[in-house]
């Protein structure tokens, strides 16, 4: 195997790793509507990466603390009823990405290649990245199966739920958790500015075909694959950026699935 295919081999895997695991997640985003809340795990994840290079610590696991951190300090300002979710939201994204960039330009002799954090870098994955990737992708699935019924339920009618005793609680804050672990593992394929996109355009574009929940999440994995396998061909193709190029090929499947929609 040459060098090229070896690295082709290595971020294929890697993409498919995340696409597999944003699938049923990015479902949940797009039923429950929260968007909002993935951009602003995202952005939270500069600042993990700051801290990260502060503490000259590991990055993903500080990345995943942060995130996790914020999580759980949304959960607690919900309670409040002064402002509204996305009022909050919005402060906590902009504060938490103006922190990492304000945190980033202190440190001084830093050389940093920040378009690749915001960007992505998946053709320089490596074979730890990938066991990372997947080993993170198993808890990830394996928390979402055992939530799966609550959360589900919670989604489709949130009082009925809370009426029949379903763990509502707990499987929301499970999946804010889930949520944040996998921005962690998925900011170096896709970066920290386009990994909503890989976890809602996949999703919608399953909408149109599904027909159950579970077939959703399963045909929007599959989106996710062919997004990563279409954006890895078009990068080596035409030299673009691999990053963007997964995304623009997830956008091209939901135009075409939007026009299947409209002929059904």
């Amino acid at each position: 195997m040459t060098g090229l295919d070896d690295f082709m081999l290595r971020a294929l895997l890697a993409g498919i790793g995340v696409a597999l695991v944003a699938g049923p997640l990015g479902s949940f985003v797009v039923w429950r509507r929260m968007a909002y809340f993935g951009d602003t795990l995202a952005h939270s994840a500069l600042l993990g990466v700051a801290l990260g290079l502060l503490l000259q610590a590991s990055i993903t696991p500080v990345v995943a603390a942060v995130c996790v951190a914020l999580a759980l300090l949304l959960v607690a300002l919900q309670r409040q009823r002064r402002l509204a979710g996305d009022t909050l939201l919005g402060i906590l994204s902009h504060g938490s990405l103006a922190l990492g960039l304000v945190v980033l330009a202190l440190m001084e002799g830093l050389r940093l290649d920040l378009l690749g954090y915001l960007f992505g870098d998946i053709l320089s994955v490596t074979r730890t990245d990938i066991a990372w990737i997947y080993l993170a992708g198993l808890l990830v699935s394996a928390g979402l199966v055992l939530m799966w019924q609550p959360l589900l339920a919670d989604t489709v009618h949130q009082e009925l739920a809370q009426v029949e005793g379903a763990a509502v609680g707990p499987a929301r804050l499970g999946f804010m958790l889930l949520l944040a672990l996998f921005i962690a593992i998925s900011m170096k394929v896709v970066g920290i500015l386009l990994i909503t996109a890989l976890l809602i355009i996949p999703a919608a574009s399953a909408r149109y075909f599904a027909r159950t929940p579970e077939q959703m999440a399963l045909l929007a994995s599959l989106m996710g694959c062919l997004a990563v396998g279409g954006g890895l061909s078009a990068s080596l193709q035409w030299d673009l950026p691999a990053g963007p190029a997964v995304v623009l090929v997830a956008v091209l499947l939901f135009s075409l699935s939007l026009a299947w929609g409209r002929r059904e």
